[in-house]
């Protein structure tokens, strides 16, 4: 009998927590209604302590309670994982009231929220750009925040993401063997990232995509084709000297300057024969 009663107190007590939550939902007394979702907060209880706050929300705007109940409403949908909400509840804190010391805070929970909902790198990055802009701002604005270190590290990760889609991008074009458009889009990534640690990488595959542009191409347009893959390699000598990339970037250099050889005799032959 005694191990039958240890083992019906959880359910006895989750029953009872329903029925009071049952009876405070269903009550008209709104002060004690915002009392118990503020402990249900306060337990970490936020899906419950939220459903109470969007009633509540509107019954109390505009009163002495509506800072914070706003504040912890936007909590309780970043707790449970609605970031699109909180973003949203967040910017309405900041906007209403500005001169709250919670503003900040606000703010930056904003720009956080977005960052939340940043996807994989190959995905869109909408919320990503997002993340980056809110952050930005969040920090032009806060220069002196406690959070800055934070939100420093946030806009790094969102500048690496962005940067990966776009490499994602360069090399699907390059894989489909549209040389000129993955050849702008390698170039595209050394101007956005000109301190990347990737940036050898990325030119030695402008390089790569221009020759096989120039490989491609009709014969009376090789020799200009193949003329831009020798000025990009002069360019990655001097811009990455040390890049382990350097011997097939060399590779490269070469058998442009044999083609653009052997294209310009062909034609000089062929002008001697006339």
């Amino acid at each position: 009998m005694k191990r039958v009663y240890i083992y019906a107190l959880p359910v006895l007590f989750f029953f009872g927590s329903c029925s009071q939550y049952d009876k405070i939902e269903k009550s008209n007394d709104n002060i004690k209604k915002l009392q118990y979702a503020n402990s249900l907060y306060d337990k970490k209880k936020f899906a419950q302590a939220n459903a109470l706050y969007e009633e509540l929300i509107k019954v109390y705007q505009g009163t002495k309670y509506s800072q914070d109940l706003l504040y912890r409403y936007a909590y309780s949908f970043y707790y449970e994982g609605d970031f699109t909400s909180a973003a949203f509840y967040f910017k309405n804190f900041e906007d209403n009231y500005p001169n709250d010391p919670r503003s900040t805070d606000a703010d930056y929970m904003k720009a956080k929220s977005f960052y939340e909902m940043s996807p994989r790198p190959e995905l869109d990055q909408s919320n990503t750009n997002k993340a980056l802009d809110a952050m930005q701002e969040f920090i032009n604005e806060h220069p002196n925040s406690s959070r800055l270190k934070d939100a420093n590290t946030i806009i790094d990760d969102c500048h690496r993401k962005l940067e990966e889609k776009l490499f994602l991008s360069a090399q699907l074009y390059y894989n489909l063997e549209y040389y000129n458009a993955a050849s702008i889009y390698f170039h595209g990534l050394l101007q956005q990232y000109p301190d990347s640690k990737k940036g050898d990488l990325y030119k030695f595959m402008v390089i790569k995509s221009d020759y096989q542009y120039a490989y491609n191409s009709i014969i009376t347009k090789q020799v200009e084709r193949y003329s831009t893959v020798v000025t990009q390699y002069l360019d990655f000598v001097d811009r990455f000297p040390n890049s382990k990339y350097l011997k097939g970037a060399e590779k490269y250099f070469k058998q442009s300057q044999s083609f653009i050889k052997t294209i310009n005799n062909e034609q000089i032959k062929t002008r001697a024969s006339k």
